[in-house]
């Protein structure tokens, strides 16, 4: 079957199965592992915009897929794949090395179509990839849903690409042509957000496996809906911050969905699947009454899904009661950064450790069931000694909050790369950061080395990249070590904690002693040697994944609602 434009996400690393990686705790606080196989939101937006507009879409995780299966073929993938326009994300950095890879081997059995790349990294990195013979166009901008369908209409009729709005491309010639950014929204009630476009796809496809949005979903499915796009803060460190947006994406002011609009894509998620609904951005962001007229709305659809959110800075006991008025149970995640009050103002991060404290006990007596809360290691300002009082600060958060009040405190390092875009990456001497790449093409090189450590693309003036890495699992032993103390985790899930982060350290030590061969063929063996251990830290390294499940069912589980989601969506008149 002939597609109009397939969307294709790549590994972190190609091919990560034949290359010895240790790639340490680098994903240990998102769901996806460290190939990074999840893929962006944007897909599905996007492809639903196409479908409405009479074109076929395909999604094709070739990460996941080559996680699934050691035997499985990318080359053959890619050489039965018939489209138009081949569709790479490159949103999050840490697939710089694989997305190249994979465009190179579209192009080698598609010589005739289109490759095109999009995302916050393409946007930032737009010039270095329309640099690259086998790269045709690039999808500038955070709203690009309309944008790809007038481009998918001018391919289609011979239209003239320079009226594409956000688009980077080349002639016949091979001239690269820039046109501007103009694309850019003043609020997101016009994008169709719809579960069920995928759905469709899949099952025209029949390819289940190929649409996965990360190892495991099929098990275990969280599906999220969007707020915002931009942001109203500053994060330091955030390539989504106020101050990215502005110079990169040209979003001078964040744009909203109106509270009724997400509560439908809420409601449009229960149609098809009874899954966990994560919402990206802070709720208070659109203004005073947003959270509540989005809680209202939720409970006046009925949805029964578990809720989960997250907030950008500490929330009152107003928050809170409205959400356990309307909600019921629900979930909330904060990352503070750091238990240092100064790190955390200088990260841009105004607020007390009081506050946080306030926070938590707040949301347990009003029926959030669970909470998630983030450290980092490796940022302005932070010492070592900081870094560990970070974990040693979980003994009093814990200790507000009762024995069975889920509070999950993570602590993990900054890692691999700081973002694109981001105040710290711009003027990293300004925040005492040194970089040790600048361009895509640095980027790329770092990540083909063969431990985590090696790949982080900078270290700070209190910390080096030696400082960062064996702090990271000093700090992930005294998290364990607290955790066990407060009763919070059994002795067996103590000790596998402590002899999984042990030993991953062990191997970190082991390749910068294999480094220092000078023979190739030698230190390449030595290397493969340690592979398989490696490997098996790959799901859980310094943090138990699992705490970040919901177990509400797998999607054959959900069969039933799912056709009668797709029935319904055949009379809906929601855009």
């Amino acid at each position: 079957m002939v597609t109009d434009i397939v969307f294709i996400h790549a590994p972190t690393v190609y091919d990560f199965r034949k290359k010895p990686i240790l790639y340490g705790p680098i994903s240990d606080v998102v769901p996806s592992s460290p190939i990074f196989e999840m893929y962006p939101i944007g897909f599905m937006t996007i492809s639903a915009h196409l479908e409405a507009a009479g074109f076929k879409t395909r999604i094709v995780n070739i990460a996941v897929q080559m996680l699934q299966r050691e035997t499985f073929d990318v080359e053959k993938c890619i050489r039965s794949l018939k489209a138009k326009v081949y569709a790479i994300d490159l949103h999050w950095m840490p697939h710089c090395h694989g997305s190249i890879e994979i465009a190179k081997i579209i192009k080698k059995y598609h010589p005739d179509s289109i490759v095109e790349f999009g995302g916050f990294s393409s946007t930032y990195f737009c010039q270095d990839l329309i640099g690259y013979p086998f790269i045709d166009m690039v999808m500038c901008g955070d709203c690009t849903e309309i944008p790809h369908v007038k481009l998918m209409q001018a391919l289609e009729n011979g239209g003239d690409l320079s009226q594409i709005p956000n688009l980077t491309w080349k002639d016949k010639d091979r001239m690269v042509h820039v046109n501007k950014t103009s694309f850019i929204p003043e609020d997101l009630d016009w994008v169709k957000f719809d579960y069920g476009v995928i759905i469709k796809s899949v099952i025209r496809n029949m390819d289940i496996k190929g649409a996965l949005p990360w190892l495991g979903w099929d098990k275990l499915p969280l599906t999220s809906v969007f707020t915002v796009r931009g942001c109203s803060y500053n994060c330091i460190e955030c390539g989504g911050s106020h101050y990215a947006n502005k110079r990169i994406y040209c979003r001078h002011k964040p744009a909203f969905r109106s509270p009724e609009k997400l509560a439908e894509d809420v409601r449009c998620i229960q149609d098809y699947l009874n899954s966990p609904v994560f919402v990206i951005g802070d709720l208070r962001q659109g203004g005073k009454d947003y959270a509540e007229r989005f809680f209202r709305s939720v409970h006046d659809l009925g949805v029964k899904n578990h809720i989960a959110m997250e907030i950008f800075q500490p929330a009152s006991d107003d928050f809170f009661k409205l959400a356990n008025h309307y909600l019921g149970d629900y979930s909330m995640e904060l990352s503070p950064d750091s238990h240092d009050e100064a790190v955390r103002a200088a990260m841009g991060k105004i607020y007390d450790n009081h506050s946080i404290e306030k926070t938590l006990t707040s949301a347990f007596s009003n029926g959030c069931v669970r909470f998630d809360l983030f450290y980092m290691t490796g940022l302005t300002l932070q010492t070592i000694e900081s870094a560990m009082n970070s974990a040693k600060a979980a003994k009093v958060l814990w200790g507000l909050v009762g024995k069975n009040d889920n509070l999950f405190i993570y602590n993990a390092p900054f890692a691999p790369f700081l973002d694109p875009g981001s105040r710290v990456f711009e003027d990293p001497e300004r925040w005492g950061y040194k970089l040790f790449a600048r361009t895509l093409e640095e980027h790329r090189v770092l990540l083909d080395n063969p431990s985590w450590k090696h790949m982080l693309s900078y270290e700070t003036k209190w910390m080096t990249r030696d400082d960062i890495a064996k702090t990271s699992y000093d700090v992930a032993l005294e998290l364990a070590h607290i955790e066990f103390d407060t009763g919070r985790i059994s002795k067996e899930e103590y000790d596998n904690r402590v002899e999984r982060t042990n030993i991953a350290h062990e191997l970190m030590n082991k390749i910068d002693e294999i480094l220092l061969i000078k023979d190739p063929k030698e230190k390449d063996h030595k290397l493969w040697d340690i592979k398989e251990e490696g490997k098996k830290m790959m799901a859980s390294t310094v943090c138990n994944k699992k705490n970040l499940d919901w177990d509400t069912g797998s999607i054959w589980s959900n069969t039933t609602r799912v056709v009668t989601g797709l029935f319904k969506s055949l009379f809906s008149s929601r855009y």
